[in-house]
């Protein structure tokens, strides 16, 4: 299981990294449409290996959303609304059809998201 756990680690943080450098680079629309696409894979392995975490730790958890709860009940994560509404912006970019909900989504993950998702990055590791 331990080895498990550092294999979804080592992925999130490879994930992590292209995500920062897509947002260093973002200069245009086509740029942040790429950043967007890297957030939503980041995203998927951040919830999975908090939920390989978690079931480490004997907590089971099934969905993203059960796995930001439980990991602000053992206080892994400060503010549990950012990851509800990181959830919530990740579910929305299927379905962006417009240039201004583009640009407030990749504001929020340039600078509330990213930052969130390296501090779990930092206590798993």
């Amino acid at each position: 299981m331990k080895d498990v756990l550092e294999y979804s680690i080592k992925k999130l943080k490879d994930a992590y990294k292209k995500l920062d450098e897509g947002i260093k680079q973002a200069k245009d629309e086509l740029d942040k449409d790429g950043v967007i696409q890297r957030f939503e894979f980041t995203f998927e392995l951040l919830w999975k290996a908090l939920k390989i975490y978690l079931e480490y730790q004997g907590i089971i958890v099934r969905t993203p959303r059960e796995s930001f709860m439980e990991a602000f009940r053992i206080n892994i994560i400060n503010d549990e609304k950012i990851f509800l509404d990181m959830l919530e912006d990740r579910n929305n970019t299927s379905h962006i059809y417009d240039k201004k909900t583009s640009e407030k989504i990749f504001n929020r993950i340039k600078n509330i998201y990213a930052p969130e998702i390296a501090k779990i990055i930092d206590i798993l590791s």
